[in-house]
């Protein structure tokens, strides 16, 4: 079954925020999803224990550089999606899951300082692929940014990414309140109560976006094919 992998040398990127969702989303279509907390702070886990996580979502934590294989292997017969969560930093560990991945999102927030660690990952999952001697498809995914304004900024990063031919989604993780409340309250987007929390709906379609682009970019990188966009 697929395993997809968060990774990203700099803390803050995004990295427990998008894999929540996608574990969240796929769980609400009836998908059974193990993920695989390899985050010191923990992060999944303790969103896990709040209430209103999906009965068919298991969250495993306490996972070391010596385990991480063997528990996404075994996760991997067990469950139809494995989605890491791993540490900011470029450890032997993000090397290892890297190793078994069929599919490593990069979340980056869209300043040059985030783009440059951005680019730390994508040179450890090109190094996974010659020692492995398989090809790791991975994308850039930008996050906490504007729904309705695109800095030039970002457009600079987008730029120097196209002339690189480095894969980035066609959908970006917006800044959204709702993001935060589900770390806050536990449960799913679908969970929260638009009466409290603001722009919920907007948020739902946002994270669904992206995960249809996940179930994308997994169904053609099969082929080869790769249908994250170069901007």
């Amino acid at each position: 079954m697929p395993t997809i992998i968060f990774a990203s040398p700099k803390g803050g990127a995004g990295k427990s925020t998008s894999a929540v969702l996608l574990a969240t989303e796929l769980a609400s279509r009836g998908a059974t999803i193990t993920i695989i907390d390899a985050d010191p702070n923990k992060p999944v886990s303790q969103w896990a224990k709040r209430p209103g996580k999906p009965d068919t979502l298991t969250v495993l934590a306490d996972i070391t550089e010596e385990s991480i294989i063997d528990a996404i292997e075994k996760a991997a017969t067990e469950s139809a999606f494995v989605i890491v969560d791993l540490e900011g930093t470029a450890s032997m560990m993000v090397g290892y899951a890297m190793s078994r991945a069929d599919l490593v999102v990069v979340p980056t927030q869209g300043s040059h300082l985030d783009a440059a660690e951005a680019v730390k990952a994508i040179k450890l999952v090109r190094a996974q692929e010659k020692a492995f001697n398989r090809k790791i498809p991975f994308a850039i995914l930008f996050t906490r940014t504007s729904p309705a304004i695109r800095p030039r900024t970002l457009q600079s990063i987008e730029a120097e990414f196209s002339r690189n031919q480095v894969p980035i989604f066609g959908t970006q993780i917006h800044e959204r309140e709702a993001y935060r409340a589900i770390f806050a309250f536990g449960g799913s987007l679908s969970d929260l109560d638009p009466a409290q929390v603001a722009n919920v709906p907007a948020a739902i379609t946002n994270a669904r976006a992206f995960v249809a682009e996940v179930v994308s970019l997994l169904k053609t990188s099969k082929t080869g094919a790769n249908p994250a966009r170069v901007a």
